[in-house]
């Protein structure tokens, strides 16, 4: 009540934030009139003066107003467009570092150009991040001639890119590109071996477009480059047969929808074990003994992935792969895999090849990672459902801006069936009846199998339509162009993020890259295009008659953003529209969160088949539903990212001390220090403080020194002189370990030995790291079950990953130390590549061989000397080693270069 009042007298915290931002939006339209009468050149000059006031000392905010003044003038001559007050509002709100919820169709990516303007005048770099590459090309290219005109560089960010050319791209004022493109390259930067060959700059600032969809979506799984891991292709056949037995008892497994998450009963787990004896992939003890642990795990994923995946819905079978669909924007996702065995249990499942299992040899998490930037905005049609999220985990504010022209969209009650069939057959009459009166019409699915069945739908009820899912993406610029065309019906699997806005009429700029994109004389394309305009103009007028695009949802997605986000698709820029979700009992949100008491409602009411409820209570009652399901998956997310933080702290400190060594032309004195500790752990080891000569160890401690150091010292002897302590010992080891470093030095050159002991030192903090992060997966994939013990599962993780960690430091000294000790090494030759590496993207994976390192280069034998299971073809040219696997082979083949000159051997 208080709260209530409190907002109609003070205004709510959104309110006071847009007062504040329009106290700023009169100066920069007063200086509209000054920046007009300018010349190019003279406007083009402002760059130069700011950057000069910036080298001054004068702050960004005291610029402010004259440089969005500046860029909406330069946009009006440039580009043709002006942006609105609220556009202006936008920028200042992105600018603060915050969140700027705009509708669709407001014009986000010409806000952006403000702040980006503004904030790379400092010449520190801005990062525009766009969810997918033809976003960051189309933004890059229309708002790249806006900021050449104004005298600064635009660069791009898209897979497949040469490192000399992500690092121009980088060192350009402004960069485009994918999350997943800055994301990879942060983590190849940090495991290269120079610093002449990393391609990004210090972090400065970054404006994410989509927010909702990168921030919140994305960062459920993490970015992951790996390397290939043990093969059990077998296993996971052998077992994918005994599961699908398993799984035709309900009786032997019990499934948890809202968790998503299944477990065997007694009864089947003693049917299991029983099956897995007959089909000798047990051959010893019980199911659950340590040495069948591996068995269990293969197990636990193929039940997963025959209960709680389904093909269509959750993944698409295609070129004997299965393919990844994200359920938040339909669209497939190519390289990404899940994680822990669960995409080869799918491959077993669908009987395609199963891939082999990959090595973590680096990740990080989208929330760690944009918390890199000292200062980070974004921008999207849907935040407000998510602002805790936001605020808790980045820190980001969100601010709602209102349209430029109020929305005057008709959002009309969920209406609600008894059964699905019900719903489908008011859903085909709805369309049939809308088109006929020349109302285009959108149809948001949620999955690909939905989809096609409500195509069946319509066919059989001879309604022309299209069909927009995962597997026909390629033509997705093409349908979206025309879904807002007079009587279309386009059916879609979910709608976020799709770049292109559904215009009343059809688009008239996508219609003119497709229809006339290869007319070369220019009457006949004036011609053409004249036609084109008239024949939207007339198509818009008749849409707007009919009142604008209808948006039809066949039933509620878990989160409200997914809803918003296809509603959000009519009624841009003022323009007329309609939306209303059909739901029924057997919608899975309905059927899993809904309240029972709903369904029993419906029954007393006596609610007869075909007949539907309309009510606002329902849309209230399904939207606490959904609040219920986003704060769970928002607790999820949150209890993750206590865990990556614990790693993400060690990564923090690998990374920087990394960067040190690479820094340091000499590291001789660290690997100095590192040699004297490894010698005195030893020594303490074996001779204990204040023991006696007759209880020191000296034979071992001669046998440790000979392992680690190469030495034949005699210690033995030295014990038995009169009066020698640990200390003596420790300096005559210490005096011998370094004398023969220095002999080492001076047989094969100091510079030479100063570059392999950094080369050295970096390989083997590469390979620790890499073993550490085997050992904290498997750590956390235990840890849970410490809650049984009455223990805290995230404070025993972070005890455990700090001693793995101490362990880590340990095991790098000694392996150094080792290492140099026993090294040698001939003039550099030809290196064999490493075994590769894959990076594990959200969308668009591709798989890549990696760069050897300087050591590699220094070993004794010569690369065509080492025919190594796994080691490229010889006569690869130099020059084509770096092609990626999936590209077509330099020969001309035609073939892929993974099956061709690259193939393994």
């Amino acid at each position: 009540m208080f709260g209530s009042l409190a907002r109609v007298i003070f205004g709510s915290s959104n309110d006071r934030s847009l007062k504040g931002y329009r106290r700023i939006v009169p100066a920069v339209n007063a200086l509209e009139p000054a920046m007009a009468a300018l010349t190019n050149d003279e406007l083009r000059a402002k760059t130069e003066e700011f950057k000069g006031r910036i080298l001054g000392g004068e702050a960004l905010d005291n610029i402010m107003a004259e440089a969005f003044a500046t860029v909406r003038e330069a946009s009006k001559r440039v580009l043709g467009l002006r942006h609105f007050d609220v556009q202006l509002v936008g920028g200042l709100v992105l600018h603060s570092g915050r969140i700027a919820e705009m509708k669709t169709g407001e014009g986000k990516t010409l806000v952006g150009t403000l702040p980006v303007y503004l904030n790379a005048l400092s010449g520190r770099g801005v990062h525009v991040v766009t969810v997918n590459d033809y976003l960051a090309r189309r933004d890059a290219e229309t708002m790249g001639e806006l900021y050449s005109f104004l005298g600064l560089s635009t660069g791009i960010i898209v897979h497949g890119m040469e490192d000399n050319q992500r690092r121009a791209s980088y060192a350009c004022d402004i960069t485009y590109g994918t999350n997943n493109e800055f994301g990879f390259d942060y983590l190849r930067d940090n495991m290269k071996y120079r610093l002449e060959d990393m391609v990004q700059r210090d972090f400065h600032y970054a404006i994410v477009d989509e927010v909702d969809s990168i921030l919140i979506d994305e960062a459920r799984t993490p970015l992951i480059i790996s390397g290939p891991a043990e093969d059990s292709s077998d296993l996971y056949r052998q077992v994918d047969e005994v599961v699908v037995r398993l799984v035709l008892d309900p009786e032997t497994f019990e499934k948890d929808e809202k968790q998503k998450a299944v477990t065997m009963t007694e009864a089947g787990s003693e049917r299991v074990e029983e099956m897995l004896r007959d089909a000798g992939i047990i051959t010893e003890g019980n199911l659950y003994d340590v040495f069948n642990i591996s068995v269990v795990h293969h197990a636990q994923q193929s039940l997963r992935a025959h209960t709680l995946f389904a093909r269509d819905v959750d993944y698409i079978v295609r070129d004997d792969k299965v393919i990844i669909i994200d359920e938040f924007t339909g669209r497939m996702m190519e390289g990404r895999r899940y994680s822990e065995g669960l995409h080869q249990a799918l491959e077993a499942k669908e009987h395609v090849t199963v891939q082999p299992e990959n090595q973590t040899l680096a990740s990080i998490t989208f929330q760690n990672y944009f918390r890199l930037y000292p200062k980070l905005a974004g921008m999207t049609g849907t935040a407000m459902t998510e602002a805790d999220e936001f605020e808790e985990i980045y820190k980001l504010s969100v601010v709602d801006i209102p349209t430029n022209v109020s929305v005057v969209r008709k959002d009309e009650d969920d209406e609600v069936y008894r059964s699905a069939k019900e719903k489908y057959a008011a859903l085909a009459a709805l369309i049939a009846e809308t088109r006929k009166r020349g109302q285009p019409v959108l149809v948001g699915t949620t999955s690909i199998e939905k989809s096609e069945m409500l195509s069946e739908l319509l066919t059989k009820e001879q309604v022309p339509h299209a069909v927009l899912n995962a597997r026909f993406h390629e033509q997705e610029a093409t349908i979206i162009s025309q879904a807002g065309a007079p009587g279309a019906v386009t059916i879609a699997t979910n709608m976020a993020g799709r770049g292109t806005d559904i215009k009343l009429g059809g688009n008239i700029e996508m219609r003119r890259k497709l229809e006339l994109a290869s007319i070369a004389d220019a009457e006949e394309y004036a011609a053409r295009d004249a036609a084109m305009v008239a024949e939207v103009a007339q198509a818009h007028d008749a849409v707007v008659a009919a009142g604008g695009l209808f948006v039809v949802g066949t039933e509620r997605h878990e989160s409200r953003r997914v809803d918003n986000q296809l509603r959000g698709r009519s009624g841009r820029q003022g323009d007329p529209g309609h939306s209303r979700f059909f739901l029924s009992l057997e919608d899975d949100l309905m059927r899993i969160f809904g309240s029972d008491r709903m369904g029993g409602m419906l029954q007393r009411l006596g609610l007869k088949e075909g007949e539907a409820i309309t009510h606002p209570w329902i849309n209230r009652a399904l939207e606490k539903a959904q609040k219920k399901v986003e704060a769970r998956n928002f607790d999820t997310r949150k209890n993750l990212l206590k865990y990556d933080d614990v790693m993400n702290d060690q990564r923090r400190e690998v990374y920087a001390q990394r960067r040190e060594f690479m820094t340091s032309e000499d590291v001789s004195d660290t690997i100095d220090q590192m040699r004297a500790e490894v010698i005195s752990q030893m020594v303490s080891a074996r001779i204990p403080e204040k023991a006696f000569a007759e209880q020191w160890e000296t034979a071992e401690l001669a046998e440790d020194m000979n392992r680690v150091l190469g030495l034949d010292l005699p210690i033995v002897a030295w014990g038995r002189e009169e009066g020698i302590d640990e200390t003596h010992i420790r300096e005559r080891v210490e005096q011998a370990a370094n004398e023969m470093m220095a002999a080492k030095a001076a047989n094969f050159g100091i510079e030479l030995m100063r570059m392999v002991e950094k080369s050295l030192l970096l390989q083997t903090l590469d390979q620790v790291w890499k073993e550490h992060l085997l050992n904290l997966d498997h750590l956390r994939q235990g840890i849970g079950l410490r809650a049984y013990g009455q223990l805290d599962p995230l404070r025993e993780y972070k005890s455990e990953a700090f001693a793995l960690f101490g362990a880590l430091l340990e095991d790098l000294k000694e392996r150094v130390t080792a290492l140099l000790a026993r090294v040698d090494f001939q003039q550099p030759v030809d290196p064999p590549p490493l075994p590769p590496m894959f990076e594990n993207h959200p969308e668009d994976a591709l798989q890549q061989p990696m760069t050897s390192s300087i050591f590699s280069q220094m070993l004794e034998a010569p690369a065509a000397e080492r025919d190594e299971p796994g080691t490229m073809l010889a006569d690869v040219p130099p020059e084509w080693r770096n092609t990626p696997r999936n590209a077509p082979c330099p020969c001309g083949s035609g073939k892929k270069f993974k099956q061709c000159h690259g193939r393994l051997n």
